[in-house]
């Protein structure tokens, strides 16, 4: 059996390790915070001491880590990927990243004859759990079809965009509709508690028909017993909403809805509430009208 890597064991890493264990799959794990290992090597995974290490012992190596930046980091620094890459191995990053940044490390990788597919996921820390994310993929149709088994193990919709790099672009898209969608749940259920609704009977009213979203059925009950712990916190989120709006820039694509959700989200960080769920958007809405959704704090 091929033997799988997984390097970044955060909220999402973590759950997409376990998959693959409880899938079968021999794998090896690593992290740079060693201690996040410990209680996969519990479940059955091996736990390699860096990643070049890693990479020595794997034909497979999956990748979820934070953004543009740490990806350069694991692969191309000092004990990194690159170091212990095997000939043919495959790459699998699940970051969500520059497109541009995407296609000059996959040229690098391809030029030491191994190989990357970009593969951004969505469904936050509910369907990393779950093994029901959805990935989008940019690369190779062949490697894309060598790491079938793997994805999903991890995701139930995987979707083939097309080159290097337009998984990352998909993602993109991906994120503006995530956070437009959580600033329309936003408005809806405080529009509801101001004019007396029992928030959890509407929610359950629209849900359904054409207004249901994930976000509203996800984090509207979330929003309303005011639980934000986070699927993805607003710090990500925001490192996401960078990445959009370059693109948008590089594109000549106006999106002022994008950019008004950035503002209301740095207003928060401002507050320090940068580690909060993505849908604890609302308390800047909150903030502006001087009124609360749902119960007391």
């Amino acid at each position: 059996m091929t033997t799988v890597g997984f390097a970044g064991l955060g909220i999402m890493g973590r759950a997409m390790a376990l998959n693959l264990i409880s899938a079968g799959f021999d794998t090896i794990v690593w992290n740079r915070t060693a201690a996040k290992t410990v209680d996969l090597a519990a479940r059955g995974a091996a736990v390699a001491t860096s990643a070049s290490e890693l990479a020595s012992r794997c034909d497979v190596v999956m990748m979820c880590v934070s953004d543009t930046s740490d990806v350069e980091e694991v692969v191309f620094g000092e004990q990194g990927v690159a170091a212990g890459l095997r000939p043919d191995c495959l790459i699998i990053d699940h970051s969500t990243i520059s497109p541009e940044a995407t296609k000059r490390f996959a040229a690098t990788v391809t030029e030491a004859g191994a190989h990357w597919l970009d593969a951004p996921v969505s469904g936050g820390a509910e369907g990393a759990a779950r093994g029901t994310l959805s990935i989008m993929v940019g690369g190779d149709a062949g490697q894309l079809e060598r790491a079938m088994p793997y994805l999903t193990a991890v995701g139930s919709t995987i979707t083939h965009i097309g080159p290097t790099g337009s998984g990352q672009l998909a993602k993109a898209v991906n994120q503006i509709l995530v956070v437009l969608n959580q600033l329309a749940v936003s408005e809806a259920l405080l529009l509801a508690d101001a004019g007396g609704l029992d928030l959890d009977t509407t929610l359950r009213a629209v849900e359904s028909g054409a207004a249901g979203s994930w976000m509203l059925s996800n984090r509207g009950p979330q929003m309303i017993k005011r639980d934000w712990r986070p699927g993805f916190t607003i710090d990500l989120q925001q490192k996401d909403l960078r990445l959009v709006l370059d693109a948008a820039d590089s594109l000549g694509v106006p999106i002022p809805g994008t950019s008004l959700v950035f503002q209301l989200y740095r207003a928060l960080q401002e507050r320090g509430l940068g580690s909060e769920g993505n849908h604890a958007l609302v308390k800047a809405l909150e903030a502006m009208a001087g009124i609360k959704l749902g119960a007391d704090e």
